[in-house]
């Protein structure tokens, strides 16, 4: 069914099934104004959370009396709102707080243009526009705040959208390979339930896995188990969507229900490889792969357990030849993912707790705050750079899982210093990448002599160095100390008579330390230079608009 079916076919079940205008569906004929759009979307939003409604929905091209479709000329990439800015980017800065809606297209009928709004209901809190919430009463829109019931329901409103029941989806909508692959997640789970597992009908398994509810299909069980042709029940787009980088091209995939199947399906499409790591003096490798099979299944799993689905999204796998990227809709639930590195904490609340139990029990995931945990570990024993979140908004959540070596002599300390904590490795992790730490944990890697340098210019210390065969690389990253570079001058302008500043800069970014940036060597030679000249063994040449250096006595 592609877009324009599935839409015509809902907005067709909501005209015969519900008759008219609710606090969750308007009908407009055309666009009027920015302000009235944004109270709409307000008020719907509202609406939908006061109804027990995951979206509301607001309608171009129908003839909101008569229900008859009508079409429309509205087109939300032409129209601007105040200050000439485009209207779609005044309606989402006005809406709060930041709800996700979707505006689509379609051809109903395969005829008449038609322009959707998929608004998600509010939670916690009303969907507010220009800082006021809205609702519908009756057949008007107006001010929600005077009626402090529904305020007090919004406020109190925390929905589940996993463990809502789907009264017309029953088990013949599940697949039977997904329920075979639930029993044997469950009897992992729960060895002790084995031999007793063996003996129940799907019916019974499904309710003691805590899929179904009384024999109830949820959304859990459809999100899981569910047959492809059954994702229409869910209302959501729920799909996995695979892409890949390669020498230039781009190729993917997408995946949709049932989940448990589909997760493998993106692990085996994933180009996974052996690579080899040579530690300092040994002829012998560390061969290790690209990715970690468990930890690309922990990531997908994640998504599917933390997407806030009220969004609508899909879940992202991109694949570049270094790393992969994870990105599912939502922010962190609960602290944040530095909470979670050391395996110390335990998350009190879910997004989407009935889903997140179901896979509990089926062992697609762990909730007792060690997945992430588990991650950084399993990247630390295979020498790889850690994993991070550096790309993550309030809106949703992004993950890329290096696979390839950034700095060699990372991971060739990782090989060598087997005494290393996760702490150390992550703060390493941090200094090959570049990224700032605290004055605290530059003390305490000094202190731990992994580390040399000071401010932000740090890099691998001496006795690390040595003990890796990276004493080149240390040199490197040190440079010559202030007497050599002197002594380097002095013979080279002995070798070649004169020098220019721009020559003699050239020279000393050769010798002095790969930390210092341009700016920073410019200073180092003017001192060199000022300090040489003042002992008389130097002079400055003019002619014009050129100078050059040379020694006093040649």
């Amino acid at each position: 069914m592609n877009k324009n079916e599935r839409y015509t076919a809902l907005l067709k079940s909501q005209i015969d099934t519900l008759k008219k205008e609710n606090r969750f569906l308007e009908f407009k004929s055309n666009y009027q104004d920015a302000d009235k759009l944004g109270k709409y979307i307000s008020a719907l939003s509202n609406g939908a959370c006061l109804d027990h409604q995951d979206f509301a929905y607001l309608y171009f091209g129908v003839e909101d009396e008569t229900l008859a479709i009508k079409g429309t000329s509205f087109d939300i990439s032409k129209l601007k709102a105040e200050g000439n800015q485009s209207l779609e980017i005044y309606l989402r800065r006005m809406v709060e707080p930041k709800i996700t809606f979707d505006i689509e297209e379609f051809l109903f009928d395969g005829k008449q243009r038609m322009v959707v709004f998929i608004i998600p209901a509010a939670t916690n809190e009303p969907t507010c526009y220009q800082k006021k919430p809205f609702i519908r009463v009756d057949s008007h829109v107006t001010e929600l705040t005077p009626y402090t019931n529904w305020m007090r329901e919004i406020y109190t409103t925390s929905m589940d959208w996993s463990a809502q029941v789907v009264e017309e989806a029953t088990i013949a909508d599940l697949d039977p390979q997904a329920i075979l692959t639930a029993r044997n997640g469950f009897k992992e789970r729960f060895p002790e339930k084995s031999t007793e597992s063996d003996s129940w009908n799907d019916e019974t398994f499904l309710d003691k896995a805590r899929l179904t509810v009384n024999g109830k299909i949820t959304r859990t069980a459809l999100l899981l188990l569910g047959k492809e042709e059954s994702a229409h029940y869910l209302n959501h787009i729920s799909q996995i969507v695979w892409k890949c980088f390669q020498d230039g091209k781009t190729f993917g995939d997408i995946f949709t229900i049932p989940f448990l199947l589909s997760t493998t399906k993106v692990l085996n499409s994933i180009r996974n490889y052996r690579f080899k790591i040579y530690p300092q003096n040994s002829l012998i490798p560390a061969e290790v792969w690209k990715y970690d099979t468990n930890t690309i299944l922990e990531c997908l799993h994640n998504c599917i357990a933390h997407q806030n689905y009220l969004n609508n999204a899909r879940i992202l796998v991109i694949e570049d030849p270094d790393k992969l990227s994870f990105e599912n809709a939502g922010n962190f639930f609960e602290g944040d993912y530095e909470d979670y590195i050391l395996g110390n904490k335990t998350p009190e609340h879910y997004r989407n707790p009935f889903l997140a139990q179901a896979m509990v029990n089926i062992k697609m995931i762990d909730t007792q705050g060690y997945g992430i945990h588990t991650m950084f570990k399993k990247q630390k024993e295979r020498f790889l750079p850690m994993p991070d979140y550096d790309e993550s908004s309030s809106s949703k959540v992004v993950l890329h899982l290096p696979g390839s070596i950034i700095d060699e002599n990372y991971s060739k300390i990782l090989m060598e210093r087997q005494d290393l904590t996760l702490s150390e490795t992550v703060l390493l992790d941090h200094v090959q990448k570049h990224k700032p730490i605290s004055a605290e944990a530059r003390a305490m890697l000094k202190k731990r002599k992994l580390i040399e340098g000071s401010g932000n210019n740090i890099y691998i210390a001496l006795s690390v160095a040595q003990n890796t065969g990276q004493k080149s690389e240390y040199s490197k990253h040190k440079g010559l100390e202030d007497k050599q570079c002197e002594a380097l001058l002095l013979q080279s302008l002995s070798d070649h008579g004169s020098l220019t500043k721009r020559e003699i800069v050239d020279l000393f970014s050769r010798v002095l330390s790969d930390q210092l940036d341009e700016k920073q060597i410019g200073n180092k030679v003017d001192n060199i230079l000022r300090k040489i000249r003042k002992s008389g063994k130097i002079k400055n040449d003019a002619k014009g608009n050129k100078s050059s250096w040379s020694l006093v006595n040649p």
